[in-house]
């Protein structure tokens, strides 16, 4: 049924992923699909890389260990944004379809009054995605 998961991680908050990653590998398991990993980053140096390049290799690295751990096909796709505090949702829905995703696996946050005054990325994935989207809280 599913082909290709994409998995948004930011890798500043992995602590804050472990049931969704969970979820998206027992269903890539299920489905023998492959999981690609997508990652926002800035332009500039940021405290979890100094340039693109570097954060590209971080991510690589992150799905090459969770592809072991849960025995799934897992690959990366480091994408890079002038501002990501901006532009990661756009930037998101532009990997999902260069990448041919048919299944979004996010980890979200329980709503709260300031969701109504700004979307989480989750909330925002569901609604304009032309793919399922999973939300995992």
């Amino acid at each position: 049924m599913y082909r290709k998961v994409i998995f948004p991680v930011d890798l500043s908050h992995i602590d804050h992923l472990t049931k969704a990653l969970a979820t998206a590998a027992d269903l890539a398991k299920h489905y023998d699909a492959e999981i690609c990993y997508v990652g926002v980053t800035g332009t500039a140096p940021a405290p979890g890389a100094h340039s693109p390049a570097e954060y590209a290799d971080k991510l690589a690295a992150f799905a090459a260990e969770q592809g072991s751990k849960h025995g799934v096909n897992a690959t990366s796709k480091a994408c890079t944004s002038p501002d990501p505090s901006i532009d990661t949702d756009k930037t998101l829905m532009t990997a999902i379809t260069e990448l041919g995703g048919d299944l979004v696996v996010m980890q979200t946050h329980a709503p709260s009054a300031l969701d109504y005054i700004w979307a989480g990325h989750g909330d925002t994935i569901a609604a304009h995605a032309d793919v399922s989207v999973f939300l995992v809280r």
